[in-house]
């Protein structure tokens, strides 16, 4: 997506508090290679998977939750448990999702996600603690119920058809009209665009879909990165992050940074732009990885204590 990693790159070259180590970033792009680190398939464990209709249904309310798993403070981290498994973040919500439709809640039906009732979400969604923002995650899933409904026939199928086989005109598409996925901010005066849960929902139908029927799309290469806080967070153990003394004080002691904030634009631009340059490159060394394939890299990396010494930064927002 031409708009979000032209913007990216704008403000990772004027950033202030952030900074991009090209010889990390090099070491790292040499590790890829030379151990010839995969990208890591997609998950059916967690994952629900049904005929196209209730598939496309179920990601497309995952990733309209896909936000803010963290607790707030002084509050219990939500989480399930599933298959003897104790789960939070986003395997908990794929999870709990796919329990909550294999067991008969109709998440995948656009009448009932328009009058959904937040007892009802709760209910769904079960576990112990609370997501944050669960009045927000309820508007959302009401908005996506009630735009099926009055313009698509109730029908997910249909929906997705404006796009094409085009992941980007997707993500477009999306940000259009579900206002909860225009993820953009404003920089020095300027635009930024980020839409990651919208190109996330691409690259899902690409994953469980293996690049097949409604996963098909000739453009995947162009999606980015997808700015949340794992990524930042990994990159900053692997040194390709350098944050001024002042913004890593404000991470290391999970003081708020403001969503649209100067400080948090700039981690979530140079994660975009940190990562073209990853697969740019890689590209040189001769393995032709796509910007989306090295966030899974990055994000599953996320998921090994080892990289969770030092915390991700917080923001409260629904945009990741």
């Amino acid at each position: 997506m031409f708009e979000v990693l032209e913007t990216a790159s704008q403000v990772a070259r004027k950033s202030r508090q952030v900074e991009i180590d090209q010889s990390a970033l090099v070491d790292f792009s040499q590790k890829i290679f030379a151990q010839s680190i995969e990208v890591p398939r997609w998950d059916n464990l967690y994952h629900f998977r049904g005929n196209a209709e209730e598939t496309i249904a179920y990601l497309l309310v995952l990733d309209s939750l896909n936000f803010c798993f963290w607790p707030g403070r002084g509050k219990a981290r939500w989480e399930i448990e599933y298959r003897s498994e104790r789960l939070s973040g986003y395997f908990g919500l794929a999870a709990a999702l796919k329990r909550a439709v294999e067991s008969g809640i109709p998440l995948t039906k656009p009448d009932y996600l328009a009058q959904l009732t937040l007892d009802q979400l709760r209910e769904a969604l079960g576990g112990r603690g609370q997501l944050p923002l669960m009045d927000r995650r309820l508007q959302i899933l009401n908005n996506v119920g009630q735009v099926l409904m009055n313009e698509y026939d109730g029908r997910f199928v249909k929906f997705l058809q404006g796009a094409g086989k085009s992941a980007v005109a997707l993500a477009r598409f999306l940000a259009e009209k579900l206002p909860s996925f225009l993820d953009v901010a404003d920089y020095s005066g300027s635009t930024v665009y980020f839409y990651k849960r919208a190109q996330i929902f691409a690259a899902d139908l690409y994953g469980t879909f293996l690049g097949k029927d409604w996963g098909n799309f000739e453009d995947m290469n162009e999606l980015t990165a997808f700015a949340d806080y794992k990524l930042p967070q990994v990159l900053r153990h692997l040194g390709v992050f350098v944050y001024t003394p002042e913004l890593a004080q404000k991470i290391d002691q999970k003081i708020y940074l403001e969503a649209g904030s100067p400080e948090e634009v700039e981690i979530r631009a140079n994660t975009v732009w940190a990562v073209e340059r990853i697969r740019r490159e890689m590209e040189e060394m001769g393995r032709g990885l796509k910007a989306f394939e090295i966030d899974w890299i990055l994000w599953n990396l996320g998921q090994d204590p080892a990289f969770k010494v030092k915390p991700y930064h917080r923001t409260v927002t629904i945009y990741y």
